[in-house]
């Protein structure tokens, strides 16, 4: 097993990670930014070392310094979680050559499936479906792209290259507004990712995103847990994810699973990875890209299957076989993942800053919370707004979203607004019980109710109250002491002896 790890990451991808190193007994090392001097992660670690200031350019995004920390303090390998590093060709190659070992995929893999272009021409010639756009046609002007625009069909997505999680896409429905998009993506594709590079992919409608997770060890065993079905998006950021799908059947889960591991051994791909696919409303389904890295909705796919996905990408990157064979995985009950967020719902979903005062996570059968917030802690404007998972486990569906609502409303975050009250709503909702969603369903036939503003800002009297009551009960605990007793043992024993002294 490995010496030390250190985690590439922060927020709750950091503690998982952290998490699954103590259960092997493997000492961890944390990094962390300026802005994240008192994160949880920092404080889990049984090490930590400041890298720079607070924006990711000048230190989660700092190859170098994180190398040359690992080097210093003994660590032999590095799990970069996800986003930052994870994806990065250039990061894997150079701790291979610092003699560290990278928890995740071959540097080749992740230049083949990294870059979406690269990756949907090698699935092509593995006899994998794609969504149509510029497949095969690698780097192209805007020029390029506003010529061939036409040739795919509006509506199209203009898509980054490089990484993923919506940043560096658009949406476009005509050719006149395509300039000024194009600008706009490679803009955010390159302070996101560093590569401003685009490619076109033709919008399929009324789809389904469905994403297959795979496991890959270096003795050419690879197998498929099953699907996730992320298709409740807003602006292309996943917000609510759940396994298994409620529009797959097993045939259909049976064909995606194949194929995903086919896409992945067509690149000699080793350890985690995830094929997304849009499935049409026929069921006939596309390879999208592949995420060559852990996803932020990998709980759901843990807890439908038993399997512990961060421990077998250690395993794996150790040089061990795969646990588990395809015929020892079986999907069991129902996990939905909903992604807590600080922002406001109710304002445009704004992003929200500030000082959290109180965090009481919900608990209880079938529910698990991911996270890194904690009562006191600072949630700063320099990093993705995901503040948390809260994940639930039910013998069926329909239980599933029964604790699902359970939970939201035992969540309590004082301080910053979150999108609860979305994820409230949506458990809510019809459609979403009826299974009868795609990805366009939150900004198309979705809708928060009206804020009842009357109640909210025109009663400072009842907001003072709790003010008042929170600051008491903070001052009480703060004030508590314990003191020996006086005879040293409690009064129960000391009544008991008097009482057979005097019987």
């Amino acid at each position: 097993m490995f010496k030390k790890i250190l985690v590439a990451n922060r927020g709750e991808i950091a503690v998982r990670i952290l998490r699954a190193c103590r259960e092997f007994g493997i000492p961890t090392v944390a990094i962390f930014s300026e802005a994240d001097r008192n994160a949880l992660h920092v404080r889990y670690a049984d090490e930590a070392y400041l890298l720079g200031p607070a924006p990711s350019r000048e230190s989660y995004l700092r190859a170098d310094k994180i190398i040359d920390i690992a080097r210093k303090c003994g660590a032999d390998a590095i799990h970069p979680g996800y986003g930052f590093l994870a994806e990065r060709e250039a990061f894997a190659a150079a701790c291979m050559d610092a003699g560290i070992t990278f928890i995740g995929p071959k540097p080749s893999a992740i230049a083949a499936m990294g870059d979406k272009m690269t990756a949907r021409n090698t699935v092509m010639a593995a006899s994998v479906p794609v969504v149509p756009g510029t497949e095969g046609k690698g780097g192209m002007t805007d020029d390029d792209l506003l010529a061939f625009a036409p040739k795919i069909g509006f509506p199209l997505l203009i898509k980054a290259s490089a990484g993923g999680g919506g940043k560096g896409m658009r949406e476009v429905a005509s050719l006149e507004e395509m300039p000024a998009l194009l600008a706009s993506a490679r803009r955010e594709a390159e302070s996101a990712f560093g590569d401003g590079n685009v490619y076109l992919e033709k919008l399929v409608e009324g789809a389904r995103h469905i994403e297959i997770q795979i496991l890959a060890d270096q003795y050419g065993n690879a197998i498929y847990l099953g699907e996730r079905d992320c298709s409740i998006q807003r602006r292309h950021q996943k917000l609510i994810e759940e396994a298994p799908s409620p529009f797959m059947d097993e045939e259909l889960r049976q064909k995606m699973g194949t194929v995903a591991v086919k896409a992945a051994q067509s690149v000699e791909y080793v350890n985690a990875g995830t094929i997304e696919f849009l499935v049409d409303k026929d069921k006939n389904f596309y390879f999208l890209e592949m995420n060559t890295r852990l996803q932020v909705e990998h709980p759901v796919t843990e807890l439908v299957t038993g399997v512990d996905i961060v421990a077998e990408q250690i395993r794996i990157a150790r040089g061990r076989q795969l646990s588990y064979k395809q015929e020892d995985v079986h999907l069991r009950g129902h996990a939905i993942e909903c992604r807590v967020n600080a922002e406001d719902p109710y304002n445009g979903f704004l992003p929200s800053t500030g000082l959290v005062t109180l965090s009481i996570v919900p608990t209880g059968p079938g529910v698990r919370v991911d996270t890194s917030v904690y009562s006191g802690i600072e949630i700063s404007p320099f990093y993705d707004p995901m503040i948390a998972k809260l994940i639930v486990w039910g013998e069926t569906r329909g239980q599933a979203i029964l604790r699902m609502r359970r939970a939201l409303e035992e969540y309590r975050i004082v301080g910053v607004r979150t999108n609860i009250p979305f994820h409230q709503t949506m458990m809510d909702s019809p459609r979403f019980m009826g299974g009868q969603y795609d990805t366009r369903f939150v900004e198309e036939r979705f809708s928060m109710p009206e804020l009842d503003e009357e109640r909210v800002m025109h009663h400072p009297e009842i907001a003072a109250a709790f003010a008042t009551l929170v600051a008491h009960h903070e001052a009480q605990r703060s004030s508590e002491f314990v003191m020996r007793n006086e005879r040293d043992t409690s009064n129960w024993k000391w009544v008991g002896r008097w009482e057979r002294l005097h019987r």
